[in-house]
């Protein structure tokens, strides 16, 4: 069961691009995501808004164009999604904890104009930004939590277990980059594993951040 509002309840506005705006009133992040998730499946917009008016935060989810805003009084930021079933998620995140519910959603860029580069190029300008060893780890863990496991002999952290190389290419070129920059060592993936599966070598680093978001 969700955990309750408090206070409680608490009011967002749904929106579409064409103004369409429907107002509820809800006790829990699970019954605002149900609400939100008809409201989807009643409407066919290039955009849908989540607004948490009191806190002056929104969610802009742009489907056909594949992008995911956040909005606050300090700035908005934006994300590429590759996959189409990460809206609802993303909605799920903020209903439970505003925009810092998605801090490690993805890639968060706060120019719009970012995400038109190619996704090797949004890989390397987000991987600068963490300057810090313990800031390139947390990303590292990040990246592992979406989309890796721990290899059966614990020799080895496998990143986008079972995807090809077409998948999460920004997000493999920030890590290849991150790596690099850690000093962690990659290895080459035994035969059969999928094109883009990224195997580094365990290290007490890596051994810390994964049991974190284990």
């Amino acid at each position: 069961m969700a955990r309750p509002y408090q206070p409680g309840p608490k009011q967002f506005v749904f929106a579409t691009g064409d103004g369409t705006d429907h107002h509820v009133s809800v006790g829990d992040a699970q019954e605002a995501y149900e609400a939100f998730a008809a409201f989807l499946r009643e409407r066919e917009s290039e955009t849908y808004t989540i607004a948490d008016e009191a806190a002056r935060q929104r969610l802009v989810l742009m489907p056909q164009r594949g992008v995911i805003s956040r909005v606050r009084e300090t700035g908005q930021e934006h994300l590429t999604v590759d996959r189409g079933n990460r809206y609802l998620p993303a909605a799920m995140l903020f209903f439970e904890n505003g925009c810092a519910g998605l801090d490690h959603f993805g890639q968060w860029f706060a120019d719009l104009a970012d995400l038109d580069a190619s996704p090797e190029t949004r890989g390397a300008v987000r991987a600068a930004t963490f300057t810090t060893e313990a800031a390139a780890i947390d990303e590292v863990g990040r990246i592992w939590a979406d989309s890796g496991i721990v290899d059966p002999t614990d020799e080895y952290y496998v990143f986008f277990e079972s995807q090809d190389v077409e998948h999460d290419r920004a997000e493999r070129a920030e890590l290849l980059h991150l790596i690099a920059f850690l000093g962690l060592r990659r290895v080459d993936a035994p035969a059969g594993a999928a094109g883009g599966e990224v195997w580094v070598r365990a290290d007490p680093r890596l051994d810390a951040e994964v049991a974190r978001w284990a």
